[in-house]
C-alpha cells in the first residue's frame, strides 16, 4: 500500500504544482493588465508558496520529488524509493499534464491548446542548467544538513531561480513537457521542450557530481568529523530554520 500511496502523492502533488504555476500565470497577466514583470512576481510568489506546502505535506510519503531530474538523481544515489522509479516518473508526467488541465479548466479555457511561447537559444539552455544544478543541489546539501528546512530551502531557491534566470527556471522535465499544452503565460513551444529537457539533464549530473565532492570525507584534523555534522553550528536559540 506504502508504493501506491507514494505514486499518488506524486501524482497530485505534480498536479497541483502545475496548477498554481500555470493558474498564477493566468491570473497574473490578467490582473496586470498585461504587464509581464508583476505577472512573473505573482507566479514565482504563487509557485513558491505552493511548492512549499505541498513538500512539507506529501514529502512524508513519497519524498515531494514532483520532478523526474530529483527522482532519477535519488536513484543515481542509491536511494530507495516507496515505489518503483518509473512509477514515479509516469505519475509525474501524468500529474503535470492534469494539472494543466486543471488551471485551464478554471479560467474557461480550452482545456487542449499547444504552447506557441518561444523559449530557445544557449541563454534559456544555460538558464535551464543552471536552475536545475541549484535545485539538486539544495535538495542533496539540504536534506544533509538542514533537513527540517528542506522544503523552505527549496521553495527559496524556486521562487529565486524565477528572477535570476532567463528561462523563469522549469527545472523540471515533467513541468516543462506539461507547459507545452498551455499558451498562456507559462507556455512553451514543444519544439523547445528536448533542448530545455537536455539542459535539466546536464544540470541534474553536476549537481550530483559537486555534491559528490562537496560531501566527500575532509582531510586533515576534520577527517574524524561525522560526515553529515555540519561544519558551521547554527545557533543553540535557533530552533526553526523555516
Amino acid at each position: 500500500m506504502k508504493a501506491g500511496q507514494a505514486v499518488v502523492a506524486e501524482f497530485l502533488g505534480t498536479g497541483l504544482l502545475l496548477a498554481i504555476v500555470v493558474g498564477s500565470g493566468i491570473m497574473g497577466v490578467r490582473l496586470s493588465g498585461g504587464n509581464e514583470a508583476i505577472a512573473l512576481l505573482a507566479n514565482a510568489a504563487a509557485t513558491a508558496g505552493g511548492l512549499y506546502v505541498l513538500i512539507v505535506l506529501l514529502g512524508p510519503i513519497s519524498g515531494a520529488h514532483f520532478n523526474p531530474a530529483v527522482t532519477l538523481a535519488m536513484r543515481l544515489r542509491g536511494e530507495m524509493l516507496p515505489a518503483p522509479w518509473p512509477a514515479y516518473l509516469l505519475a509525474q508526467v501524468l500529474g503535470a499534464i492534469v494539472g494543466v488541465w486543471l488551471a485551464h479548466a478554471m479560467f474557461e479555457l480550452p482545456l487542449w491548446q499547444p504552447g506557441t511561447r518561444v523559449r530557445t537559444g544557449f541563454a534559456q539552455h544555460l538558464s535551464e542548467a543552471v536552475a536545475t544544478f541549484g535545485l539538486l543541489l539544495t535538495i542533496v546539501l539540504g536534506a544533509r544538513f538542514r533537513p527540517a528546512a528542506l522544503p523552505a530551502l527549496v521553495a527559496g531557491w524556486i521562487f529565486a531561480a524565477y528572477w535570476f534566470t532567463a528561462s523563469t527556471s522549469f527545472a523540471n522535465p515533467a513541468v516543462t513537457l506539461a507547459r507545452a499544452l498551455t499558451q498562456s503565460f507559462a507556455g512553451i513551444r514543444m519544439a523547445d521542450v528536448p533542448g530545455f529537457v537536455v539542459a535539466q539533464g546536464v544540470g541534474m549530473l553536476l549537481a550530483l557530481l559537486a555534491a559528490r565532492f562537496l560531501l566527500a570525507p575532509l582531510p586533515g584534523s576534520l577527517r574524524g568529523q561525522p560526515e553529515d555534522t555540519p561544519l558551521a553550528q547554527p545557533p543553540a536559540q535557533s530552533s526553526d530554520l523555516r
